[in-house]
């Protein structure tokens, strides 16, 4: 277990929840991709237009479950947000380095 990782990971579900746009810069590789259904292979500048705005919504994070392999970080949580139903995902988080190098979400029921 990677508790280096896993602190990584934390600062990124951290940024959303404070809104705090330097702390998710300082976590993200400079090639940094993201993958959900609604939007495959985003890269930085597509993840900050089209995930960022979530931390608006002043999101709390409740985290079920977080395993560590090697370079893998895997997040099970439920969000609870200003207005809409909670949320619950899974994400996977792969580190590089300090910085997380990719993610991608699966989405769970409502």
């Amino acid at each position: 277990m990677n508790l280096n990782n896993e602190a990584i990971v934390r600062k990124c579900f951290a940024a959303y929840e404070t809104g705090d746009r330097d702390l998710i810069e300082s976590v993200l590789a400079a090639d940094f991709t993201f993958h959900a259904p609604p939007d495959p292979n985003l890269d930085r500048r597509g993840y900050f237009e089209r995930c960022w705005p979530f931390h608006n919504a002043h999101p709390k994070f409740n985290f079920e479950m977080v395993c560590s392999h090697g370079d893998r970080v895997m997040v099970l949580y439920r969000v609870t947000r200003d207005r809409g139903p909670q949320i619950r995902n899974v994400e996977v988080f792969r580190v590089d380095g300090e910085k997380i190098a990719d993610v991608t979400v699966f989405f769970g029921p409502k």
